[in-house]
């Protein structure tokens, strides 16, 4: 019994890697990742030097003391004190902000114009079938009024 629920869940395990959607979000994922390496190259390369210009050129060197005197090795651990890291806080945001800005108007604004495009030529095309449809109606009702008028008005209608 325990062979049948274990090819069951085999089987439905099977059924959830085929479908389209889970291929399609792993190479969204590994699409993300390397995307996120250039976003990152960017901010440091880039963003930080261009901040850098009002301080120091690591974004991640920005930090507050919470409780003095801090000391940090320049291998990162703290040797005294609690250092508040508010430049690697920072540094991630302007990358988190940058990946969404490009994602969004690389990705999602074109997509939501042609779906939108779409969208609008289908309903065009819906309407101009009705329109047909109608005056397919309208000259089936001038050819009846037609016959009608070619009987005379003495025929009466069998």
């Amino acid at each position: 019994m325990s062979e049948k629920k274990e090819t069951g869940v085999l089987a439905g395990f099977k059924a959830f890697l085929m479908r389209g959607n889970v291929v399609d979000l792993a190479v969204a994922v590994v699409i993300g990742a390397a995307f996120t390496n250039i976003v990152n190259s960017v901010v440091k390369g880039i963003i930080n030097p261009l901040v850098g210009a009002f301080g120091t050129k690591d974004l991640d060197k920005y930090s507050s003391c919470f409780r003095a005197p801090c000391q940090v090795a320049k291998d990162g651990t703290v040797t005294k004190g609690i250092p508040i890291m508010w430049g690697t806080v920072l540094s991630s945001t302007l990358s988190f902000v940058i990946t969404a800005a490009v994602v969004y108007f690389l990705m999602v604004l074109p997509m939501s114009k042609y779906l939108a495009r779409m969208e609008a030529r289908r309903k065009a095309k819906a309407g101009m079938q009705e329109v047909i449809e109608v005056t397919e109606l309208q000259v089936l009702k001038e050819i009846r009024d037609a016959l009608v008028a070619q009987r005379g008005p003495g025929h009466s209608q069998d």
